[in-house]
């Protein structure tokens, strides 16, 4: 994947005549490289396939009573589709996709049909990236919680055994105890994550941040919700 990513040689900074500027797109999680930026930094980061994806559906307040813009990403074979969703590419007019997602921000001048892709990002945005988590398994406190663990000497029973956990009375399990079960699998936000590069050649971002998921796993990037002010920025350089 490095030789790959080395090939990113430009950074696309303006948009073209006719092309979105929707901050809203679905990718695919590749994997993880590192890349020198402009000023010199080694950094490492997280490869994203983001795009294109196809405007399905536009979404009122007077038509669905909230306003939004379905996007579709991801070739897939329409034998796979279900009948509801075949019909609802058909209708559009668009090619069938795999996965569909709706977004509520930055949808003004959307229209069906039009394309999404990494044109609207350029290096030095933050976005907030939605994933779904590695999956562990049932795991006990220690993997789970953090847990520190009893002491191994001799005589000692209780060695990753959870210990005093609450009222014993109570007949129920206290809620927000932390118990073992299952670990993972979880629909992870991670903000303000840098965009490095925004390659529309290759359909791709790199993000300097950690990215929640494993390697191919669906992820949703957005312009960030609360993008860290300049001061904070120029005091952190100072």
């Amino acid at each position: 994947m490095n030789a790959w990513v080395r090939g990113i040689v430009t950074q696309r900074t303006g948009f073209q005549e006719g092309e979105t500027s929707m901050k809203n797109i679905i990718g695919r999680k590749v994997g993880m490289t590192s890349v020198f930026t402009a000023d010199g930094r080694y950094v490492p980061v997280t490869v994203i396939e983001a795009g294109p994806c196809i405007v399905l559906q536009r979404k009122t307040a007077d038509s669905d009573g909230y306003d939004a813009v379905a996007l579709a990403f991801g070739d897939v074979k329409k034998s796979r589709l279900t009948k509801a969703m075949a019909g609802r590419f058909k209708s559009a007019g668009v090619d069938a996709k795999k996965v569909v997602r709706e977004f509520r921000d930055g949808i003004d001048g959307m229209e069906v049909g039009q394309a999404v892709t990494v044109e609207s990002f350029q290096a030095g945005d933050h976005v907030d990236v939605v994933g779904i988590s590695k999956g562990h398994g049932f795991a006990g406190g220690i993997k789970r919680h953090n847990f520190v663990g009893g002491s191994r000497t001799h005589g000692q029973m209780i060695h990753r055994q959870p210990g005093s956990n609450g009222d014993t009375n109570a007949g129920h399990t206290s809620r927000g105890s932390r118990r073992p079960g299952h670990y993972g699998v979880d629909r992870i936000t991670h903000q303000n994550l840098e965009i490095v590069v925004a390659d529309v050649e290759r359909n791709v971002l790199l993000v300097r941040g950690p990215v929640p998921g494993a390697k191919n796993g669906l992820v949703i990037v957005t312009a960030a919700l609360r993008p860290p002010s300049k001061t904070a920025a120029a005091q952190g350089a100072k």
